[in-house]
């Protein structure tokens, strides 16, 4: 079973795989909640404008996705000179552009789970906390905010999951160095091309396998506390 044995080289892309998902998701979340609330229950001109640019990157091929985040965030994008130049932040090719590019990719998911979850709220509830005398924003904190998430969980999930298999996106905007922006997903697109690399294809491939199974089954169980807890209240 010494095939099994992951080298250095294959940790670190592990490692970094796990840091840049964590990082998007976590990233990603507060925006993702206030962009599903927008939408759910907004009512302003240019909503179906929101929302088709919120899920825009569901249907672009992540290259075109990849190839637009480097010409705003590269050094010699508007954004990406601006961050630079004013708060030191550098995103095309480091791993926090990788972070970026996978936050974009998997927003859409975050987005529409947690917009299910507000849609199916009984706003009779929320009505009921208002006329108690609480302010619209304790109404979300105690009321809104445990019935949804469930879907928030969901979400973050479905986030994670998309982060860990992106890779047109991430090689198109921070390329693949290894170290450094190499993720598990590029790391096997590496091995694949070069003679005697099946093996270690394989290995980070059974890795990737494992990780999201085991984040499936994480947010499957923490969705059942949190819906036996919020029932039981």
């Amino acid at each position: 079973m010494d095939w099994l044995a992951l080298n250095e080289a294959e940790w670190t892309a592990i490692r970094l795989s796990l840091l840049v998902s964590t990082v998007a998701v976590a990233a990603s979340l507060p925006l993702g909640i206030l962009v599903a609330l927008l939408l759910a229950r907004g009512r302003f001109w240019g909503k179906s404008l929101l929302n088709g640019i919120v899920h825009l990157p569901l249907i672009l091929p992540p290259v075109v996705t990849g190839f637009l985040l480097l010409i705003l965030f590269g050094r010699k994008g508007p954004v990406g000179a601006f961050l630079e130049a004013h708060l030191g932040i550098v995103f095309s090719f480091r791993w926090t552009g990788a972070a970026l590019a996978c936050a974009v990719m998997g927003f859409p998911l975050l987005v529409r789970s947690i917009r299910l979850s507000i849609d199916a709220v009984d706003r009779k509830l929320e009505d009921a906390a208002g006329t108690l005398g609480a302010n619209p924003t304790w109404v979300f904190v105690t009321v809104t905010l445990p019935l949804i998430l469930p879907g928030i969980i969901a979400g973050m999930i479905l986030s994670f999951a998309k982060a860990m298999g992106e890779f047109g996106a991430t090689i198109t905007f921070v390329s693949n160095i290894p170290g450094e922006t190499q993720t598990i997903s590029s790391a096997i697109y590496t091995f694949t091309q070069v003679p005697g690399g099946d093996l270690g294809a394989m290995r980070l491939t059974i890795v990737a396998i494992g990780i999201s199974m085991a984040a499936l089954l994480a947010s499957e169980f923490m969705a059942h506390a949190i819906g036996k807890r919020v029932h039981f209240e």
